[in-house]
């Protein structure tokens, strides 16, 4: 969701029809501003996380301006008054809270110009108690959570139905992985507790595709099979909710059963079974069916990781809007919130997991290499050495002397 723009007035109190978390957000830079020690007390929440540019650029300047130590007796409002002023009796007596005060307010012009000394001295009239600096920054921390988890949201529809990508189902599959980093980081940062279910019911699906185009290659695979059955069992990850068409999705229905149960399988078998399944409605004439049935055959893998990747798209456009809709009941909790986006997500991960399936190409297992066992090289034996006599050698030699 785009921030609201800077508002062109000095006075941003003047501004109506804000949501509560605009005053939230002026109540907590309120207390930051008049006791910056406060801001040891705010946690999980950045300037990102301000709805508006002007209250981003105030709460940055404040973590990145040094906080000076003050005492409990400063006069906030003549320390504004002189701030304002700017004369030089006001800048003899401007004590360190006023300093710091003008340092803030010169680092936040630097992302929003046209804020004054007077915004500032709204945002600490805005504030009821400078002691409820927590609670404010939960309130700003929880809109914000709300706010990311619609825009990726809303990122995940567009991509879902952008025509013009080259590789649309692995683009939507990236910006699932996003939407699921961020709901478990809402998670952490709000733990969980027993409430309801979010409250909006789940937005109707709507057509991203050419029926006319998408009907047509359902009635070719569905002849292809009836053709070949025995392809059918090579195609188990796709089930009859990816069919645009509920007559198709019944017919495809009754081929996998008939293959499955080992019958034969023509034009007749199947509407046969779809008869007895309830699939013909009134308005089937089972002549039409025995002719699309029959029609020339193609390839069955490619229709039906078409008619897949036309089922992964319509899948995830459905998980966003609905992820949207949760986002855009202002009702329900972050823990709501995370409660819907799991449950939408999770029809994302059987349909994930079948596309994979479907596209990545089967593993060639090779047999295991023999190697033959070589006996060991026949060596002539050991040749036997003489003893050596060593006396007798000496008593020959004693006698020839």
């Amino acid at each position: 969701m785009p921030r609201t723009p800077q508002p062109s007035k000095d006075d941003l109190a003047t501004i109506t029809s804000w949501p509560p978390v605009y005053y939230a957000e002026q109540a907590l830079l309120g207390a930051l501003l008049s006791d910056p020690q406060h801001l040891a007390d705010v946690t999980g929440i950045s300037p990102e996380a301000f709805s508006t540019a002007a209250h981003a650029a105030v709460f940055a300047a404040i973590c990145a301006v040094p906080a000076p130590v003050l005492a409990d007796n400063t006069d906030y409002a003549a320390a504004f008054a002189s701030l304002r002023a700017q004369s030089p009796s006001g800048l003899a007596e401007r004590t360190e809270h006023i300093v710091w005060l003008g340092e803030v307010l010169s680092t936040a012009r630097e992302q929003a110009r046209g804020l004054t000394a007077a915004h500032l001295h709204g945002l600490i009239s805005a504030c009821p108690n400078p002691r409820h600096t927590p609670a404010y920054a939960r309130i700003i921390a929880a809109e914000s959570a709300r706010r990311r988890l619609r825009k990726a949201a809303a990122r995940l529809v567009h991509t879902a139905r952008d025509a013009s990508l080259p590789y649309p189902v692995p683009a939507a599959l990236a910006e699932v992985d996003t939407l699921v980093s961020i709901v478990a980081d809402i998670a952490a940062a709000f733990p969980a507790h027993s409430g309801p279910l979010p409250r909006p019911l789940a937005p109707p699906p709507s057509p991203l595709h050419d029926g006319g185009e998408a009907a047509q290659e359902e009635r070719l695979l569905l002849a292809t099979c009836t053709a070949r059955p025995a392809e059918v069992e090579q195609m188990r990850w796709l089930t009859p909710e990816d069919f645009t068409h509920p007559l198709h999705a019944g017919l495809w229905q009754c081929l996998t059963a008939l293959v499955r149960r080992n019958v034969p399988v023509d034009p007749v078998t199947v509407i046969w079974e779809a008869q007895q399944r309830g699939a013909l409605g009134a308005a089937d004439d089972p002549r039409d069916l025995l002719t699309f049935l029959a029609e020339p055959d193609v390839s069955a893998p490619y229709l039906g990781e078409r008619i897949l990747h036309r089922s992964v798209l319509t899948t995830a456009h459905h998980v966003g809007r609905r992820i949207v809709a949760f986002t855009d009941d202002p009702a329900n909790t972050p823990y709501q919130l995370i409660v819907g986006s799991r449950r939408a997500l999770a029809e994302m991960t059987a349909i994930r997991a079948r596309w994979h399936q479907a596209t990545t190409p089967p593993r060639t297992t090779w047999p295991p290499r023999r190697t033959a066992r070589t006996a060991p090289r026949a060596s002539p034996p050991p040749r036997a050495s003489r003893p050596v006599h060593q006396p007798a050698l000496d008593v020959h030699r004693r006698q020839g002397r």
